[in-house]
């Protein structure tokens, strides 16, 4: 039977023949990827102007930040649930449509209470974009192919976080002024109306690939729950908090409690919404979302303490820090792509390899910095170590995406996704807690130098972590 005038296309679903838009497809889904990622980081360089321009207190402006990241979490794995079971298309164009509005809430917030608020609508409309991403990899793409898409999804993460800060410098030196932070945010008014045209018009409908079209609710509640106790705890800290710690057991307990809640859904033939299976059942799945968590809590924190070095501690303007900082994105620009590549036959190799690279950039850097204080070129005391960082991080990335994704049934592609991308919110969000305490404990005592070593070489201890994960999976199927 063909498909009457007006229809709307839909994503082949025969491995045999790949959709011909499938490349198309990829590069909307990776722009408006692009967008929400971009607001992870792009906000960090702002803080100064919007605490003077809302007359707020810094305990308040950070909210601004770990509110999106909290919203951000909580969602992303049950928007790859409403992808798989609802489709693709109608996710995006729903995501994309929430963000858009919350931009706007956020960009003309006369307080600093409705900022936020804007800010938490912001997260979870970015929570429910992000995973069509991965889903419509797994859905479009299959062999070699996967791994180039998959290595392009990773240079965008990668770009999109290391070039917030540079862009987010850039607009408040071009408009200047109290109000400067405002176009942070006003800027996505006319990319996302870009992005829900070439959605519309250039993202087929596709057929739910998560069969039961119900939501598990309960599932999600728990997840949620988890996710919300084990982040507030983390984000509270960088204030000062303490009393939200207790919080941390409660998720520890919501996440027994969510594990066995799937399990016995899955038992009783409903629809989870992450079949926990998973995680046993398919090589390489637990150990990829593992070294993603710890690779985000030690590489993101890294950049927010650089970004606090360099403005608090020497004193440059917002513009010149982010322009300090390009250097990684250079790096990751050049790896990502190559690493999608090469990652179907040299395998979880390469994300060890990656690693390496990435952590002999920051032992670098921990290095020269004692020469900063002698009159030292911060480009060459900060440019290479960053390049080499760079290099590193953006090969790792991509590839952990086409391990950990590699034997995942396209309909749970969305859910399995979130829940990659859930973690790599987790660990950003404890890496800027716990590397920005640890350089305000340590300047307190000593100075910006001997602060930012010390945030380095924590750094150094949480992506061993990764690195010895990544190791322990060596000679995997991936190989």
């Amino acid at each position: 039977m063909t498909a009457r005038s007006g229809d709307q296309p839909q994503v082949s679903s025969d491995p045999d023949q790949p959709d011909p838009r499938r490349w198309r497809i990829l590069a909307v889904t990776l722009l408006v990827g692009f967008m929400a990622l971009l607001d992870v980081t792009i906000v960090n360089i702002a803080l100064p102007s919007i605490r003077s321009g809302l007359d707020t207190s810094a305990g308040t402006v950070q909210w601004v930040v770990s509110g999106y990241a909290l919203a951000f979490g909580l969602v992303l794995v049950t928007g790859g649930r409403l992808g798989d079971a609802w489709g693709r298309r109608r996710l995006m164009l729903l995501g994309l449509t929430g963000f858009i509005l919350s931009s706007a809430a956020a960009g003309l917030a006369p307080t600093a209470e409705i900022l936020i608020v804007a800010r938490l609508a912001q997260g979870a409309s970015a929570g429910m974009l992000t995973p069509q991403s991965s889903g419509l990899i797994q859905t479009l793409f299959s062999g070699p192919e996967r791994g180039t898409a998959f290595g392009l999804f990773g240079f965008t993460v990668s770009i999109s976080s290391a070039i917030g800060p540079v862009l987010g410098g850039a607009i408040i030196s071009v408009v200047g002024g109290d109000d400067a932070w405002r176009w942070i945010f006003l800027v996505n008014l006319p990319l996302g109306l870009v992005g829900l045209v070439a959605i519309a018009r250039m993202v087929p409908a596709t057929r739910p690939q998560g069969g039961d079209p119900r939501l598990d609710l309960v599932g999600a509640g728990l997840l949620g729950g988890a996710v919300l106790c084990l982040l507030f705890p983390v984000i509270s800290l960088e204030s000062g908090a303490r009393l939200p710690l207790l919080l941390l057991p409660v998720s520890a307990a919501l996440v027994a409690a969510f594990l066995g809640w799937e399990r016995r859904t899955v038992e009783h033939g409903g629809a989870p919404l992450l079949d926990v299976a998973l995680l046993r059942q398919v090589p390489g799945y637990g150990p990829g979302i593992v070294i993603g968590a710890l690779y985000f809590t030690g590489f993101t924190g890294v950049f927010l303490v650089l970004s606090v070095f360099l403005q608090n501690g020497l004193g440059l303007g917002p513009l010149e820090a982010g322009l300090l900082l390009t250097p990684f994105a250079v790096g990751s620009a050049v790896a990502s792509p190559i690493a999608g590549r090469l990652v179907s036959t040299v395998g979880r190799r390469l994300t060890v390899l990656a690693l390496l690279t990435m952590m002999s950039g920051l032992v670098v850097l921990a290095v020269l910095a004692v020469w900063i204080p002698d009159g030292g070129s911060l480009w060459l005391l900060l440019a290479l170590p960053l390049l080499l960082a760079g290099l590193g991080g953006g090969a790792v990335v991509s590839p952990n995406f086409t391990l950990t994704l590699a034997e995942v049934p396209p309909r749970m592609g969305g859910a399995a996704g979130g829940a990659v991308q859930t973690g790599q919110r987790i660990g950003a969000s404890l890496g800027a807690a716990v590397l920005v305490t640890t350089y305000e404990l340590t300047v307190d005592a000593a100075d910006p130098i001997r602060a930012l070593q010390a945030a380095l070489v924590v750094a150094l201890v949480i992506l061993s972590g990764a690195l010895a994960v990544a190791v322990r999976g060596w000679g995997g199927r991936a190989d």
